[in-house]
């Protein structure tokens, strides 16, 4: 995969830099992939727990590979229809969403 996708890097960015303020205890462990435009392949690792993080373009496919809950949602800011992915769990075919959140929340 190739780094160079808009959503990716901005979402690496922002990872980078806010795993560097919460540390890694407290971090989703593992990756968290979806489908963006086209149904190309996208996927972050290793996010803070408790933060917002809202795409860039369209999305769907969610699968969390993480060892931590995650929560989709349709709107942007983590607003909007909530939808929560266990560990390891994926959402069902054809759920767009805007943002996401790790965490127990």
């Amino acid at each position: 995969m190739r780094c160079t996708r808009p959503a990716v890097v901005a979402l690496l960015g922002l990872a980078l830099t806010l795993a560097a303020h919460t540390g890694a205890a407290c971090a989703a462990k593992g990756p968290f992939s979806w489908l963006g435009p086209k149904d190309r392949p996208f996927f972050v690792e290793n996010l803070p727990d408790g933060r917002c993080f809202t795409m860039s373009q369209e999305a769907h496919g969610a699968r969390n590979g993480t060892g931590t809950p995650a929560v989709i949602f349709s709107g942007k800011q983590c607003n909007g229809k909530a939808l929560r992915l266990a560990p390891g769990r994926q959402a069902p075919r054809g759920t767009v969403f805007s943002s996401v959140r790790f965490g127990p929340r």
